[in-house]
C-alpha cells in the first residue's frame, strides 16, 4: 500500500499564482482590504479559497480579541549583544502574561512571508524591533495598519515609533577622548555598516572627539565591518597594513573589538603595551578576554525592559508619545588601554 503524501498548505505565493498578482498585492488584499479595489480583493479572496489558503487563528482571546503574543525582530540572532534586551523583554512580558515570539532578520527573504502571515492572522498583539528597518515592504500608509510597534536600541525618526535607545554619539565621543587623553593622536575606528543609524552617529562621535583634540581625520583610519569576529579582524588588517599605523583604535562593538585582539596578536602586537582597543556593548565576554575589553556600557535589559513597558501601554490603551527615551550608558574602563 502506497504511502499517502503530506498535505502541504498553500502559501501567500500560491495564492499570487492564482490570481495572478504580487505577493505584495495578496498582502494588502488581506491585511489592508480597502487599499485594493473590489474587483482585486474579490480575485485574491477567491484565489485563496481555490488552493485552500486559509491560515488558522489558533490561540487567540476571543473574547477580548488578544493573541497575549509579542513579535520580537532581531537584525542577527546570532550577535550576543541581543541576549539582554531580549531577557529584558521577556522578563517585563511574561510578568503581563505575554509570550514573546522571536523573528531573526538575518534571513529576511525567507522570513518575509511568516512575518506576514502573523499579522494577517492577528497571532500577534504587538511588535518590538530592535534593529531600524521592518521586516518586510510597507508604506506609511499601510504602517498605520500594523499591530502597535515600539523600536528599541536603534533610532529611524522616519517610522515615528516610540524609541528606547542611548545616545551612541555622545557616547562615542567620551571613548575616542578617552584614547586622545591617554596620549594617542592615531587613533583608528573600526565602524559598522552605514546603512545602520547607530554606526552613523557612532562615527560621527569618533569624528567629532577628534576635531575637538585638534587632530585631523584620516579617511584611511576609518574601516567597516559587519559587527563579527571576522570583520573585526580584517579591519585591523588593513589597519595595520598602512604606512602609519594606528596606535589606538575604537570599534563599534564589542565583537569586532575581540575580531581585532586576535588580529593583533597574530601580528605580535601586545595590547595594551603596543595597541589599545575600545569596544563598544560590554557583552560578557568582553570583561573575560585577555586583556579584560575597555568598553561602552549600554544598559542593555534595562532597554528591553523600558521597551516592552512602552509596547505595554499602547496595548494597555495609552497614549504613546513617538520619539527617543534616552537611557544612561557608560565608559568601563579595563587593561586593553594605556597611556602611551
Amino acid at each position: 500500500m502506497k504511502a499517502k503524501k503530506p498535505v502541504v498548505a498553500a502559501t501567500m505565493k500560491d495564492v499570487a499564482m492564482q490570481a495572478k498578482v504580487s505577493t505584495a498585492t495578496v498582502s494588502r488584499a488581506l491585511m489592508n482590504p480597502e487599499k485594493v479595489s473590489q474587483a482585486t480583493r474579490t480575485r485574491v479572496e477567491q484565489a485563496a479559497l481555490e488552493v485552500g489558503y486559509l491560515p488558522q487563528v489558533q490561540g487567540r482571546n476571543m473574547k477580548r480579541n488578544e493573541s497575549r503574543t509579542i513579535l520580537v525582530i532581531v537584525p542577527d540572532i546570532c550577535d550576543p549583544f541581543f541576549s539582554e534586551v531580549i531577557r529584558g523583554i521577556e522578563v517585563t512580558a511574561a510578568s503581563q502574561g505575554y509570550l514573546v515570539l522571536i523573528g531573526d532578520c538575518a534571513h529576511q527573504n525567507q522570513q518575509e512571508k511568516t512575518f506576514i502571515d502573523l499579522i494577517i492572522t492577528k497571532q500577534i498583539d504587538g511588535m518590538l524591533l530592535l534593529g531600524s528597518q521592518l521586516p518586510f515592504d510597507a508604506s506609511i500608509e499601510e504602517q498605520r495598519n500594523l499591530p502597535p510597534m515600539v523600536m528599541a536600541n536603534e533610532f529611524a525618526p522616519e517610522l515615528g515609533l516610540p524609541t528606547v535607545h542611548i545616545d551612541n554619539l555622545t557616547a562615542a565621543f567620551n571613548a575616542v577622548n578617552y584614547l586622545h587623553e591617554l596620549g594617542h593622536k592615531r587613533i583608528a575606528c573600526i565602524a559598522g555598516p552605514e546603512e545602520m543609524p547607530l554606526c552613523h552617529y557612532r562615527l560621527q562621535g569618533y569624528v567629532q572627539a577628534m576635531r575637538r583634540s585638534g587632530i585631523t581625520v584620516d579617511p584611511a583610519y576609518i574601516t567597516r565591518g559587519n559587527f563579527t569576529y571576522e570583520a573585526g579582524a580584517k579591519a585591523l588588517e588593513q589597519l595595520l597594513a598602512l604606512p602609519q599605523p594606528p596606535t589606538a583604535v575604537f570599534c563599534h562593538s564589542d565583537i569586532m573589538a575581540l575580531g581585532a585582539f586576535s588580529c593583533a596578536k597574530r601580528h605580535g602586537l601586545k595590547i595594551p603595551d603596543d595597541l589599545s582597543i575600545i569596544g563598544f556593548d560590554n557583552i560578557s565576554l568582553a570583561e573575560f578576554c585577555d586583556p579584560p575589553l575597555t568598553t561602552i556600557s549600554q544598559p542593555r535589559f534595562d532597554i528591553g525592559r523600558e521597551a516592552m513597558l512602552l509596547l505595554l501601554n499602547q496595548l494597555s490603551g495609552q497614549y504613546v508619545d513617538s520619539g527617543s527615551r534616552l537611557l544612561d550608558c557608560e565608559l568601563v574602563i579595563r587593561g586593553s588601554t594605556q597611556k602611551i
